[in-house]
């Protein structure tokens, strides 16, 4: 029988919720809009970055401070995009945006959940659980005409304790030892054609991870209300592929994001080994000593 409850229902929350709580001192909400432009000419970079910034200081949700996620909660030392941060850089931006082990953090983002939800396992990779994604996003907050701010909010600085790394983030010879292993699936949370290696890839070699599945994200998503599509949806969307509870997952995408709401969604449906491949196909996808194919 299909899941029809929400495995963890305190790590989503609704605009309703929100907007009953705005004005809860304990409360921290953070937009972590992130933009994917086409990439300059010449630059052999799959995507150019913007970050979003400019849309949140003409409007966002009254209260709600603003997370760069590649500017202040990536690694950028590396050369590749959106890998996960040190613990102590992240904990000294989470710090310096008010987040304690005592607060309640909501995350949001336009353009799609991705965003927050990569923000979210980022928390939980360092300890922090008490954090919820705003189901439907800034699209359905402004749809249902709530209330919005131009103001800028910043929190009053906190000390951020980060735990160990929980081992949610995995690097390329971890997705490598799992095409062989019976007890991991890998998830692509790309488009069909990516997946497929039919159409053009602006992330090196067409194609994907010998022996993954494709659940992409954007299935997982109601087109009309832009909040999660029904559990029952997404199970039959995950069973189909042959994502079994049982098995470990790892989910990839092209960068780390899109495979973060697959994973938020499986974290819903009640599975517990989860795991996501940090850099991706920016990585495996230019690495000619990684195995590749298509259909």
């Amino acid at each position: 029988m299909a899941q029809t409850t929400f495995n963890d229902p305190h790590s989503l929350v609704t605009t309703e919720w929100l907007a009953e709580h705005l004005d809860d001192p304990n409360l921290r909400i953070f937009d972590c809009t992130t933009y994917l432009r086409q990439a300059e000419a010449g630059s052999g970079a799959p995507y150019q970055i913007v970050s979003g910034r400019a849309d949140y200081d003409v409007a966002h949700i009254p209260g709600a401070g603003f997370l760069d996620l590649q500017g202040e909660l990536s690694d950028n030392a590396v050369k590749l995009r959106f890998m996960l941060p040190r613990a102590e850089d992240f904990a000294a931006a989470m710090s310096r945006h008010g987040v304690s082990g005592d607060v309640r953090v909501v995350l949001y983002s336009a353009g799609g959940m991705m965003w927050s939800t990569r923000v979210w396992w980022m928390l939980r990779e360092f300890g922090f659980v008490n954090a919820a994604i705003l189901d439907g996003g800034w699209e359905k907050w402004k749809a249902e005409g709530r209330p919005v701010s131009s103001e800028p909010c910043r929190y009053a600085p906190a000390v951020f304790q980060p735990r160990s790394p929980q081992g949610i983030f995995v690097g390329k010879e971890r997705v490598r030892a799992a095409i062989d292993d019976p007890d991991t699936i890998v998830v692509n949370a790309l488009s069909p054609d990516l997946h497929s290696g039919k159409g053009p890839s602006r992330y090196g070699r067409p194609g994907r991870i010998p022996g993954s599945v494709n659940v992409p994200a954007a299935t997982l998503v109601d087109r009309n209300t832009k909040g999660l599509a029904s559990l029952e949806e997404a199970a039959a969307r995950f069973r189909a592929a042959g994502v079994e509870p049982a098995k470990n997952v790892i989910c990839y995408c092209g960068g780390g994001i899109a495979a973060s709401l697959d994973l938020f969604v499986l974290h819903q449906l009640g599975y517990q080994n989860l795991s996501l491949y940090d850099a991706s196909m920016s990585e495996w996808a230019r690495d000619e000593s990684l195995p590749i194919e298509t259909d």
